[in-house]
């Protein structure tokens, strides 16, 4: 199993990222974004299943969207209104197999 994000990078404070997860070598019962900021324990974000069911944080409602495409087995994180708050660290994690993909970066400055 393979797992690629990408998408992180610096961007003001208000303005907008989308991050990509792609999965090869198997499908999943669902796939999920988490998050660790600088000092703090790493948390979900949001996640999709392969039905198309999701769920996000309560920080992230709003502004989020998480969707994926199941013929890429692929996963997409839009994020919108971005705040200060919402840099940090984003992996990629699957369920059903569990997998995780190395991290990529976040910052949104004030």
């Amino acid at each position: 199993v393979q797992l690629q994000a990408s998408g992180g990078g610096l961007v003001q404070a208000g303005g907008s990222l989308r991050l990509s997860c792609a999965a090869s070598g198997s499908t999943f019962t669902a796939i999920g974004w988490h998050r660790q900021a600088p000092g703090k324990q790493r948390e979900l974000v949001a996640l999709i299943s392969r039905g198309g069911m999701t769920n996000y944080a309560d920080s992230v409602k709003g502004r989020f969207t998480i969707s994926r495409d199941n013929a890429k087995n692929a996963v997409y994180l839009q994020m919108n209104s971005l705040k200060p708050e919402d840099t940090a660290v984003y992996y990629c994690r699957t369920y059903g197999p569990d997998y995780w993909a190395q991290g990529t970066l976040v910052t949104v400055s004030s």
